[in-house]
């Protein structure tokens, strides 16, 4: 009997052109305040880039400045009207293959390091039902902490969260789409590897 396919994305670079932390950011709070924070982090960035900061520990900084305190519910519902700014930054040749495996009813995952409740409703109305991505910290008033609940769904964590859901690797055959260092786990995991940076 033939195995079943799974087949995952990344977010960010891969099914879009953009960050989309960024374009939240903008979406949310608009431009001046984006490039304010921006310069606000920048010796973190640059230590980040230097590798003498980790990247979950500049990403919890950044969320924190601009979502710490918002009503969760208000959060989410931000990240439902910013579904349709995702689908002006997608990529076409790679959202055509996620479509493909969606409609060979393939079992299609996102596994990003954003966060989810901006990528869970682009991802229903792509057809795409699960989605693996860093989750936001809730406080018992209902409002965000600014930090994570999870780890960050980077590199190495990708696999395992993936391989949480989708333990029975010999069940399957794996497509992965990745186009940075992040996605370097996943798609040495997968049995078909495609790369995206210049899709």
């Amino acid at each position: 009997m033939a195995k079943r396919i799974v087949a995952t994305f990344d977010f960010d670079g891969t099914i879009t052109r953009k960050d989309t932390l960024l374009e939240f950011i903008k979406f949310v709070k608009g431009a001046p305040a984006l490039y304010g924070g921006l310069l606000r982090y920048a010796p973190l960035l640059v230590a980040y880039k230097l590798g003498v900061y980790p990247n979950w520990k500049v990403k919890q900084k950044f969320f924190s400045r601009f979502f710490r305190q918002m009503p969760y519910d208000e959060f989410c519902r931000w990240g439902e009207r910013f579904a349709g700014s995702v689908d002006q930054m997608i990529k076409r040749p790679v959202f055509e293959k996620l479509l493909q495996h969606v409609q060979h009813v393939d079992d299609v995952y996102i596994v990003s390091a954003s966060v989810k409740e901006w990528i869970l409703p682009w991802a229903r109305k792509a057809g795409v039902t699960h989605v693996i991505a860093t989750e936001v910290e809730v406080d018992d008033r209902g409002r965000l902490t600014g930090r994570f609940s999870s780890r960050n769904c980077y590199g190495q964590e990708k696999v395992n969260r993936f391989l949480a859901e989708e333990p029975r690797r010999e069940d399957y055959y794996l497509y992965a789409y990745g186009d940075s260092r992040g996605d370097r786990y996943m798609l040495d995991l997968a049995d078909r590897a495609i790369w995206c940076k210049k899709m």
